[in-house]
């Protein structure tokens, strides 16, 4: 016998086994390290929709608080702005609420209240005017007579649409009108409602670029107005003194839409700020959420308190 040869033989082959078990603890390993963060991601994407689902619900009783103080008061004796903060299940709720009346109604506001905006927004007195046309244009149904002239202008602009020729379903449908340009649709957004209905504004908590928009407004009687208006409460008459000329486009009564801002701070440090619209009118339910809008949350920074 030559047992010399097999020794040699069976080195390589035990070598070969070394090496496969060698890749399979590799691939295991690799395996099991895979598996790890599967179930880290799995844990953390759980946890998010967890916090989104808490953050959600915190949300709708935010506006329910709302809704119920407002309809506590009363048509007659419900405030036009308020604010409240309550804790529910550990987390921070904060509700800041504001009659729509505040803003100017694009489906309602006559041509010089749009115009009178688009100027304090930085448009030129010509094209302000031209803005308006198009905006009121954009929610007008047109008649026989001017069938086919805003379809024309929108064409020969090289635009792929034609105007609603109806009531805007949304502020953002602002972008789409003729005319004002990105920039200045962006600053009109905060001042814009479709929810009031009312063809002016309630100029005690409206903010400075609408009342300074009002026709007839002059810096100086906008100056002495925002610095007298907390002692004028809703009284009609000393609004119209107030104001002057640029009364004729002032309202003191509420609108039925308020403007809810819900901030939200969960016991984690996530916070969301929600921002929604509710009308009071409803016939057969307390209220009606007609616009709702959610931001990202965001984690505390350091340090915050």
């Amino acid at each position: 016998m030559m047992p010399g040869p097999t020794r040699r033989n069976a080195m390589p082959e035990r070598g070969f086994i070394i090496v496969a078990v060698l890749w399979l603890v590799a691939a295991l390993a690799s395996l099991a390290m895979i598996f790890a963060l599967y179930l880290s991601n799995s844990a953390r994407t759980l946890g998010l929709n967890d916090t989104a689902l808490q953050v959600e619900a915190l949300a709708s009783a935010g506006v329910e608080l709302a809704a119920y103080q407002l309809q506590l008061s009363g048509d007659e004796a419900r405030p036009a702005r308020g604010s409240f903060h309550t804790r529910l299940n550990g987390a921070d709720i904060s509700v800041g609420y504001l009659s729509e009346a505040a803003r100017i109604d694009l489906n309602a506001a006559p041509k010089e209240l749009l115009a009178g905006l688009m100027s304090v927004l930085g448009a030129r007195g010509d094209d302000a005017s031209e803005f308006a046309d198009r905006i009121i244009a954009w929610r007008t149904k047109p008649t026989p007579e001017s069938a086919g002239n805003e379809d024309a202008l929108y064409r020969a602009a090289g635009r792929a649409y034609s105007p609603r020729q109806g009531p805007f379903a949304h502020v953002n449908e602002l972008a789409l009108v003729l005319g004002p340009p990105p920039a200045l649709v962006e600053r009109a957004l905060p001042f814009v409602t479709v929810f009031s209905g009312e063809s002016g504004v309630d100029v005690i908590n409206a903010p400075a670029e609408v009342i300074a928009a009002l026709p007839g407004m002059t810096p100086l009687v906008l100056r002495q107005f925002l610095n007298g208006r907390a002692s004028l409460g809703n009284d009609a008459a000393a609004l119209a003194t107030a104001l002057g000329p640029a009364g004729a486009s002032a309202m003191a009564q509420k609108s039925k839409a308020y403007r809810l801002s819900i901030q939200i701070r969960v016991p984690d440090g996530r916070q969301n700020t929600s921002e929604v619209v509710i009308g009071l009118d409803g016939k057969d339910e307390p209220y009606r959420v007609l616009s709702w809008q959610d931001h990202l949350p965001q984690r505390r920074a350091a340090g915050e308190r």
